[in-house]
């Protein structure tokens, strides 16, 4: 027996009164650090036209962290493959590969990522904003990583021979019914779509079918977990991914906000309720209450692996939040079968 596998969602928050590059330096950092706490993977998203995410370019930012790093596992959390044609996509995580065998995941959604013009910029068509062709597309991917695949005359280089491992995303069940009927492990958006969780994972391990990929589902929940000494020390840090997710909802978005922003905004009735259904389901707290919230959500999901993504205002506490849920969380869940 040992315990669940934790790892960690990371989307380069632009905190005020920094800037991009402070951001990426910081996300560097915790590369390294989740790294040397024993988590097992770390991913970075795919965020466009938000000034408040560095993290745009995928393929790049890991490419570097897998320089500053010698262990842990890399990937996307996800590249949102209707942004890109599946050629490009294969030879960018081919590369990476090649250049990092054994330690890249390609994590893949169907979203867009962005707001509808944003896409249109990105895809340079309205006839391409469809999601519907997601299944073909993703089939033409996998096919350029499998030698003897996809069209003969074009060949991913780096790409055939040298494939990551291939995650579905989904916050619905969509992606859900289709890593199972493909056999492909599965990533679900807990942290921003927990009303959906239980029926997307029961889609996926009802509909699953053994694989070259897989004999067996699995099954991993992304989560927003926040962890401080006290439970007052959480509630405040938590405060700025808050109101950065409602001005996000309200078109408005920008940079992560101070924690003395946050508690000095105004919130209607209406706002308010908002945050707080947005933290239901969620780790927020001390490495007690952490402890708890993490078990509630492993007992009620039998989630085979934790994705632990933490948005607070200070790099310092970012880290601490890891540390404390490596030291003093994770012994205290429930073990798994190897």
């Amino acid at each position: 027996m040992t315990s669940v596998p934790l790892s960690v969602l990371d989307l380069a928050p632009v905190a005020e009164g920094t800037d991009n590059a402070t951001a990426l330096a910081q996300t560097t950092a915790l590369a390294r650090r989740t790294e040397e706490l024993g988590y097992h993977r770390f991913w970075v998203a795919e965020h466009h036209n938000m000034p408040g995410i560095a993290s745009s370019a995928p393929a790049v930012l890991i490419a570097h962290l897998a320089a500053a790093t010698s262990t842990i596992r890399l990937g996307s959390g996800g590249v949102m493959l209707p942004n890109h044609a599946p050629l490009v996509v294969a030879e960018q995580f081919g590369t990476l590969v090649a250049l990092h065998p054994g330690r890249i995941d390609l994590g893949i959604g169907r979203a867009p990522g962005t707001d509808q013009i944003t896409a249109l910029a990105l895809r340079r068509s309205v006839d391409a904003l469809s999601a519907e062709d997601f299944p073909q597309e993703l089939a033409r991917l996998i096919g350029y990583f499998e030698p003897g695949s996809g069209t003969p005359r074009v060949v991913a280089v780096p790409g055939r021979g040298d494939a990551p491992a291939i995650w579905l995303l989904g916050s619905s069940d969509f992606s859900a019914r289709l890593a199972g009927i493909l056999g492909l492990p599965f990533s679900f958006a807990h942290h921003f779509s927990a009303a959906n969780t239980d029926l997307a994972l029961d889609l996926y391990r009802s509909e699953f079918r053994p694989s070259r990929w897989l004999a067996e589902p699995y099954a991993m929940v992304a989560v927003n977990a926040v962890c401080a000494e006290t439970d007052e020390r959480a509630e405040w840090l938590a405060g700025p991914s808050g109101l950065a997710f409602l001005r996000l909802r309200q078109g408005r978005p920008g940079r992560l906000p101070t924690p003395e922003q946050a508690a000095e905004y105004p919130y209607s009735p209406v706002e308010r309720e908002f945050v707080l259904a947005r933290r239901e389901g969620q780790a927020l707290g001390s490495p007690q209450t952490v402890a708890a919230q993490l078990t509630a959500l492993l007992k009620r999901t039998m989630a085979d692996e934790l994705m632990l993504t933490t948005m607070v205002y200070d790099i310092e506490a970012r880290i601490r939040s890891y540390e404390l849920i490596a030291e003093r969380v994770r012994p205290k869940l429930p073990s798994s079968p190897v």
